[in-house]
């Protein structure tokens, strides 16, 4: 199984890039892993909310397959502790889809067609992050996740 994560807009903090750096270096370990960025769209101010929207949707639905399982990232998602999500993670591996995608939305989440498509929803906490810093956190979920199975001491329980 290979992950992508597909987020909107690449990262300008050159310390979240390192450490985001870090941690695609260290989940290839386990997995084959693929993070794709979106550019932002041009002349936002141009567009309304449900646009804007539209416009993301497009450019993610762009870069999926069919066979690929979408997940996004959703305040209104379904929430996992970390052994739960790894556990989450051996299933769809077990499944047999070829890529698991998890995907980042834009600042007013994501358009009626990307919802249509998507498999699941996950909520990484009911606060809300930044679009840069999410990146980071589900790169490091991913990274425990395979930690925890197996069974390596980076997750303490």
């Amino acid at each position: 199984m290979t992950i992508k994560l597909l987020a909107i807009g690449k990262t300008d903090n050159k310390q979240l890039q390192a450490l985001i750096d870090d941690y695609q270096k260290r989940l290839s370990h386990y997995i084959k892993f693929e993070f794709d960025i979106i550019p932002d769209i041009k002349n936002v101010k141009n567009l309304s909310e449900a646009q804007q929207k539209q416009k993301e949707g497009e450019l993610i639905l762009s870069k999926i397959s069919n066979t690929d399982a979408l997940l996004l990232l959703d305040e209104n998602g379904k929430q996992f502790d970390s052994v739960e999500f790894s556990n989450y993670l051996q299933k769809r591996m077990n499944s047999g889809i070829k890529r698991l995608v998890f995907v980042i939305g834009g600042p007013y989440g994501f358009s009626e067609d990307v919802y249509k498509k998507m498999q699941s929803k996950l909520s990484l906490s009911r606060m809300t992050f930044s679009h840069q810093m999410i990146r980071l956190f589900v790169i490091e979920q991913l990274y425990r996740g395979f930690t925890i199975l197996k069974n390596e001491p980076y997750h303490h329980r």
